[in-house]
């Protein structure tokens, strides 16, 4: 590679590091020089975003009741469930909620909002709605019912039984009114599947009341005149208009495909966070001086090189970070950290080489050339088994060790950028120079 070819690419990438770490900070806010960088405003200004055991919010864990779902498919389920929480939570103006499935589980994380209260409320609004017909024996529980209201002796049966119609195929619904008794109701429609299983729920049901529950509570239970298409549907409940109209709103924001349950609920405080955080970024920061003092001091210029491209890595994989973006919790800071010594040690590796093969009586370029060749295995390897590994953690781990092996991975990714591309070019400027014949200084 001949040397302008070198210059160009090392120019390259501290422009690239220049606006990077604009977009991490900007440098205009700088006291004293940030009036001579306001030509830079032009670059998007992002915020970090920061998870709940740093930003404070709210923890909760729901579970499902598939009782009633078939075993192929509750996992199909499961995810429609997420899905109506995450619109459900959105809609009422909660950003980028973090919901994610464990099982028959559902983990909710709401960052910034405090009160449990509150985040119970958005996500107990959501209703649940059902299509139920008549059991086999529905009037023979129709008459036991009637002799348990009159005696007060015995328990209620429940007259109806689910079928596989529910807010799951919901399309969208809003409000009416009756043209005879100019009653508030809900006009439904349902998507094509559900449209479909509405056809054949009223063709063999026609003549008998087919019940449409809210949370388990039955609302109306109007008699089926005749098979009906289309997929629409209305619920008639004897609604004020304000009742009607909030209903129908819930429904749009989502109705759950199968009941839930809260089990458990925590409070994660903003105060909390914000130690964390400052002690986090303190410990990094220690951390990385104690780093960048090691290899100017046992690798003299290599290692002063390798600090330089070590503060373009943090500084690029900072921008990925925003730019993604990546929620930081005080996990995925672990995965930063330790990512960053995954680096340095790409560093060491190449040094190393290229002082065996200084050692053995090269020329500066072919030392460099065969050092960087010889270590790239290791440094394969290495990296790649650390991404496999930050890969099947995110596959199947929980959200704080999520967050800890994205980092992992993008830091991992950017690392190998910075040793074999970043550092190595530095080196090069060096090649066929004074300094790159004084062998000690290698």
């Amino acid at each position: 590679m001949n040397k302008r070819r070198v210059y160009i690419i090392v120019i390259i990438i501290f422009i690239l590091a220049f606006f990077a770490g604009n977009f991490v900070y900007p440098f205009y806010k700088i006291p004293g020089i940030g009036g001579y960088l306001n030509f830079l405003k032009f670059i998007p200004e992002n915020s970090f975003k920061l998870g709940l055991d740093l930003q404070g919010g709210t923890h909760l864990v729901y579970e499902a009741d598939l009782s009633n779902i078939a075993q192929e498919n509750k996992s199909q389920s499961m995810e429609g469930l997420r899905d109506v929480i995450e619109r459900r939570v959105n809609y009422f103006g909660v950003a980028e909620p973090l919901v994610q499935i464990q099982g028959q589980r559902l983990i909710v994380e709401l960052a910034g909002i405090i009160d449990p209260v509150e985040a119970i409320e958005q996500i107990g609004k959501t209703p649940f709605l059902e299509f139920r017909e008549e059991k086999e024996n529905y009037e023979e529980i129709l008459e036991n019912n009637q002799k348990v209201l009159e005696t007060g002796e015995g328990q209620f049966e429940e007259p109806f039984k689910p079928t596989p119609l529910t807010g799951k195929y919901l399309k969208g619904a809003e409000i009416g009114s009756d043209q005879t008794t100019y009653q508030s109701l809900v006009l439904l429609e349902f998507n094509e599947e559900g449209a479909k299983i509405f056809g054949e729920l009223t063709s063999k049901n026609v003549g008998k009341p087919l019940a449409i529950y809210i949370d388990g509570i039955l609302i109306s239970a109007p008699v089926v005149q005749e098979a009906i298409s289309g997929g629409k549907a209305q619920i008639s409940g004897k609604f004020t208009l304000n009742e009607a109209k909030d209903l129908a709103s819930n429904l749009n924001a989502g109705a759950l495909p199968v009941p839930i349950k809260l089990i458990s609920q925590q409070s994660v405080g903003p105060t909390l966070g914000k130690i964390s955080l400052e002690e986090s970024l303190k410990a990094g920061a220690l951390g990385f001086l104690a780093i960048l003092c090691f290899m100017i001091i046992f690798y003299r210029i290599p290692g002063f090189f390798a600090s330089i491209s070590l503060i373009i890595y943090v500084v690029l994989l900072l921008s990925f970070f925003k730019l993604i973006p990546v929620t930081l919790t005080l996990a995925g800071i672990a995965g930063f950290l330790l990512s960053m010594g995954m680096a340095v040690d790409a560093n060491i590796l190449i040094f190393s080489r290229f002082r065996e093969e200084l050692k053995i009586g090269k020329d500066y370029l072919n030392a460099l050339e065969e050092g960087s060749r010889r270590a790239w295995p290791a440094i394969r390897d290495g990296n790649m088994t650390t991404i496999l590994v930050g890969l099947i953690l995110f596959a199947f781990g929980t959200s704080f060790v999520k967050g800890f092996a994205l980092t992992l991975i993008i830091g991992n990714l950017v690392g190998m950028f910075t040793a074999i591309v970043i550092t190595n070019n530095f080196l090069r400027v060096f090649a066929g120079n004074k300094i790159g014949k004084i062998k000690w200084l290698w």
